[in-house]
């Protein structure tokens, strides 16, 4: 019986997807048949996870599961030409599935991580490059950015209506209200995007042509839409005190090259002549008030381009034009961010664990990534207020920045403090480099152009597939990677620079020797450098962790030079800090752990006991490749190519041997030297650094050097590397168990037990963490001690609340691997993953019931004392793992209750929400859920809250204007308070808060409604 409702039922699903596929995307017989092929080889994994897809409802989870396959079989068959095959593009298929963009890329890993296999056997081993899903996800962050900033933009600079008549912008577009004017610019950056910036599409060169699009806009549309007066002189600069010089003035209002934002002028006017078939004539030669006051020199004007008789038809072309260029790519329709009302794009935020935009939940989150609006809780404090923070505003400081104004501003940095530096080592450099060994020098040239050429390709094998050809190599292209690679080559220079200036000072007498013939120090700062250069760009094709794959090292050999960078580049701006503590917490909560990782060739010299596991489950990192190998994939060692050409102009100018230099094998140089290698999350809870701190740090070399090799503490440098390691494992455990036990309103011994059982578990089953993720192992841990503290607690409950936590990934509770042939399960073989639940059960509690029947009631009297002792038991503690510490002093950055009366939280502000604080100067929002007098508006609420909270009653308004963001200084100063120096506990003496704060109903078991405020405010406790 149940087999013939399975066949039934498995019927239904394929006659559904037939009738999608021919009746609402009208697709021809060729592209059914392929979808239908998939859905055959994957209907079995749609019915048996139902349930870990969206809301689980089998209409909606079949709904995802049909708009998965068509993306997947129109990407992978998109080199295929056959005749009459039907085109479609993503936004297609959304529309035909009624599913929003957002929705589509949050479920789309569960999908590829089940049917990758299929898709492999299916379309070959380079699918997943092929499908561009991360690319995809991330060019709709950065376009959801820009039409934000776009429309933020136009509003500053044109009026919705004619101020004198009441008219609309000429006329409303098809979309039904967006004007003309404002749909124009939109379509001629798309052009852009399409014709001339090719697959470079980053954040920074999409502004620079958003910036001259409004330039544009500025030249052409009629003057009385105009909300500027032109004559404004802190907006405008004036040439010669007389007429205003656009160019510059946009310069510097949005942070952008003149020469750039010239050169993509030049080239938006060439699409308006080439597209568009308009008539160019010089601006200096024209008579038109809207060139009133204006500089001509160097400007075109089309005559006709914005009069009511053509601007419909210029419309019409912009849209055909841009929908023959996405047709045969199956890309995401760029048109719907025109408006921002399409129910396609969806609500919520993308940036977070998919990418840094400086940064899911976390970066401008990320995608940031891709970096935080607020840094991570085990990032060290900076203070904002100086240009080694990335301050560049100067008269525009006080404007609240956005995601696309801090990249802005980034960039600005590298293009005013980076790029005006040599491009061949400096002469201190050159005297470190050549005291060591003369042909260090050479090989450190020729390593950088390898690498660097590798990691920014400009030949056509750095093209991806189109239709089934390589593109051609587009020249703006090979202008941008040569201008990235040389940003990436100065910084990767001066930071070295800096670095051996610290360790001579150190080592006295000095011996950089060892450390500076080492391959793999070398590659990892060049990958950290060129890591920097894109974050800084923001690019959608060169996603992190592409530099390490590029480079042929592995995500734990970057962790070791992350915090050297922080410390030895004192102008590094305050969001690329962020990337990188960004990118050390994804390392430490999952890369690092993944099979091929170089922590486990230095675990089992740490941990012997663990290599049995670590070879039987082949996870030993390979072979670093060659630099001939990585020359020959990239194919940049041609002698034509123009960077071996400038390489050979440094090698000339040091009148040094060009030599080819030999691989150096890292793993077999050391030193003597006792040292360890630090990082922002080391740091982060410790006492306050001074200036000097970064020289009395412990030595950088033996964090690269042989695992065997003895320190002079008599512990190999794998047992301290590991030991370091360990440490930063353990402090990230504990900021997040802090925030899942405060979010779940749990004592604090719960919390001190759960932190315990981690600890153990990292040193005693460390095999537990192989190829998985830390937070898998906190919620296994939680449950599990919640089940002997007798806590009424479930495991949805947990998860409920971890799905709220600012890192949290679904993946992390819907997909565990498990390796069922070492656990001796009857009936199951092979590796595969499971949700968490089966994880628990079947893996997890049987592995530790030993440690949890330790951590129960009859030993709590014990638990203090046993986290100050070294368990020896099952793999045991060797020098290579932790000593088991209690719970340390942490700032309070998780939701916490603020008032026992109502049902109030306060935490850190969200960079997902950021967006909606930052809009404008006064958009500050208090949304109430609870009806009470007091709350009138937005503007009138926030004093009103806090007295409601601090037990008065004051009529007082609140004077909105006087509300600005609070600076960063303060809230590190309340984020990041150091050990052993006080903390800000709360008391009846009162607390004040000063950070921006978000207040949340975090209780999902009340029917009635809480209170929900974010804006940057002060709370003040009275006594």
């Amino acid at each position: 019986m149940e087999q013939v409702k399975s066949s039934s039922k498995s019927v239904d699903v394929e006659s559904r997807l037939t009738d999608l596929c021919k009746n609402a995307l009208l697709l021809d017989e060729n592209m059914v048949r392929r979808a239908m092929v998939l859905l055959r080889e994957s209907k079995h994994l749609l019915l048996a996870n139902m349930s870990t897809v969206g809301t689980g409802t089998p209409e909606e989870v079949e709904r995802f599961w049909f708009a998965f396959i068509l993306y997947s079989v129109n990407r992978l068959n998109a080199g295929e030409e056959e005749s009459g095959e039907s085109k479609f593009t993503l936004s297609h298929i959304l529309r035909a599935t009624k599913l929003n963009i957002v929705d589509f890329f949050k479920e789309m890993p569960q999908f590829l991580l089940r049917v990758g296999p299929i898709l492999r056997d299916l379309y070959g081993s380079d699918w997943e490059s092929r499908l561009e899903v991360k690319e995809m996800q991330a060019n709709f962050v950065h376009l959801s950015l820009l039409s934000k900033y776009y429309k933020r933009a136009f509003q500053d600079f044109f009026l919705t209506n004619d101020a004198s008549s009441g008219k609309q912008l000429v006329g409303v577009s098809s979309t039904g209200n967006v004007p003309d004017y404002y749909q124009f610019g939109w379509l001629l950056f798309l052009a852009l995007r399409v014709h001339v910036f090719s697959r470079f599409k980053d954040l920074v060169t999409c502004t620079n042509g958003l910036v001259s699009v409004l330039a544009i806009l500025i030249l052409h549309v009629p003057v009385s839409f105009r909300n500027f007066s032109i004559h404004d002189s802190q907006r405008f600069v004036k040439k010669n005190d007389e007429r205003v010089d656009l160019i510059r003035s946009f310069s510097n209002i949005y942070n952008t090259s003149e020469d750039e934002l010239r050169s993509t002028l030049e080239k938006a006017n060439n699409l308006i002549i080439d597209i568009l078939k308009k008539k160019p004539c010089l601006a200096s030669e024209c008579n038109i008030d809207i060139l009133d006051n204006i500089e001509t020199d160097g400007l075109t004007i089309f005559e006709d381009l914005m009069e009511e008789s053509s601007l419909p038809s210029s419309l019409i072309i912009l849209e055909k034009d841009y929908g023959d260029a996405i047709q045969n790519k199956g890309d995401l329709d760029e048109r719907v961010f025109v408006n921002d009302e399409d129910s396609l794009l969806g609500s919520g935020s993308l940036s977070g664990g998919a990418m840094n935009l400086s940064g899911a939940k976390r970066k401008f989150d990320a995608l940031s990534s891709p970096t935080k609006t607020i840094m991570s809780p085990l990032s060290p404090p900076r203070t904002p207020a100086s240009p080694a923070n990335g301050n560049l505003l100067g008269v525009h400081s006080n404007m609240a920045p956005t995601p696309v104004s801090t990249a802005m501003t980034t960039a600005k940095w590298l293009r005013t403090v980076i790029s005006r530096l040599p491009s061949k080592p400096s002469t201190e450099l050159e005297h470190f480099l050549l005291s060591c060994d003369k042909a260090i020098i050479s090989n450190v040239i020729n390593r950088a152009d390898i690498i660097l050429g590798a990691i920014f390709p400009s030949t056509a094998l750095g093209q991806k597939y189109d239709a089934g050809k390589l593109q051609r190599t587009n020249p703006m292209d090979r202008i941008w990677a040569e201008e990235r690679r040389m940003e990436a080559l100065k910084l990767y220079y001066r930071v070295m620079e800096a670095m051996c200036r610290a360790e001579t000072e150190r080592l006295q007498p000095s011996n950089l020797n060892l450390l500076l013939a080492n391959e793999r120090f070398h590659r990892c700062m060049l990958a950290c450098s060129a890591e920097l250069v894109l974050a800084t760009h923001k690019t959608v094709t060169l996603l992190f962790p592409t530099v390490l794959e590029r480079t042929g090292i592995t995500a734990f050999d970057l962790s070791k030079v992350i915090e050297s960078f922080i410390r030895h580049e004192e102008s590094l701006p305050r969001e690329l800090r962020r990337h990188l503590n960004f990118l050390e917490e994804k390392l430490l909560e999952s890369m690092a752990w993944e099979k091929g990782s170089s922590l486990y060739n230095s675990l089992i010299v740490a941990r012997p006991a663990l290599s049995t596991e670590i070879n039987r489950l082949g996870l030993l990192a390979e072979p670093m490749p060659s630099l001939d190998e990585i020359s020959k994939h990239s194919s940049v060692s041609c002698r034509g190519s123009p960077h071996y050409l400038h390489k050979l102009e440094t090698l000339q100018g040091l009148n040094l041997d060009i030599r080819s230099p030999k691989r150096v094998c890292g793993d077999n140089r050391s030193v003597v030297e006792n040292s360890s290698f630090m990082s922002p999350v080391k740091d982060c809870l410790s006492a306050s650094r001074n200036l000097e701190s970064k020289l009395l740090s412990p030595p950088l070399q033996s964090a690269f050097f042989s695992p065997n090799r003895p320190t002079r503490g008599g512990e190999t440098c794998a047992e301290t590397v590991i030991s370091v390691f360990f440490s930063k494992i353990v402090k990230l455990a504990a900021v997040r168990i802090n925030g899942l036990i405060e979010r779940l309103q749990l004592a604090h011994h719960v919390r001190e037990t759960v932190y315990c059982l981690v600890q153990q578990i990292l040193s005693q089953r460390t095999a537990l963490f192989f190829n998985r993720h830390i937070d898998q192992i906190i919620l296994c841990s939680l449950y599990g001690v919640s089940k002997i503290s007798q806590l009424k607690l479930t495991f949805r409950e947990i998860i409920y609340n971890y799905r709220k936590q600012p890192h949290c990934k679904p993946q992390v509770f819907r997909s565990v691997f498990v390796d069922w042939s070492a656990e001796r399960h009857i009936g199951k073989t092979g590796q595969e993953h499971v949700d968490i639940i089966t994880f628990y059960n079947e893996i997890f509690i049987p592995a530790i019931k030993p440690l949890l029947v330790e951590l129960g009631p009859a030993r709590a009297t014990q638990k203090t004392n046993k986290c100050h002792d070294v368990n020896s038991k099952s793999d045991g503690n060797s020098p290579g793992s932790p000593k088991l510490t209690p719970f340390p002093t942490l700032p309070d950055i998780s939701p916490k209750k603020v008032s026992r009366a109502h049902n109030v939280y306060v935490s850190p502000l969200r960079s997902s929400k950021m967006d909606a604080l930052i809009s404008s100067s006064k958009s500050y929002y208090a949304c109430v859920g609870e009806s009470t007098h007091a709350y009138q508006s937005p503007s009138k609420d926030l004093i009103a809250i806090n007295n409601r909270l601090n037990g008065k009653k004051v009529n007082s308004k609140l004077n909105f204007d006087d509300v600005g963001l609070v600076s960063d200084s303060l809230v590190m100063d309340s984020l990041y308070l150091q050990n052993g120096n006080g903390s800000c506990n709360s008391s009846s003496n009162g607390a004040v808060l000063r950070s921006p704060l978000t207040f949340e109903n975090h209780n999902s078991r009340s029917s009635s409604a809480a209170p929900v405020l974010t804006s940057p405010i002060k709370l003040e406790k009275s006594v």
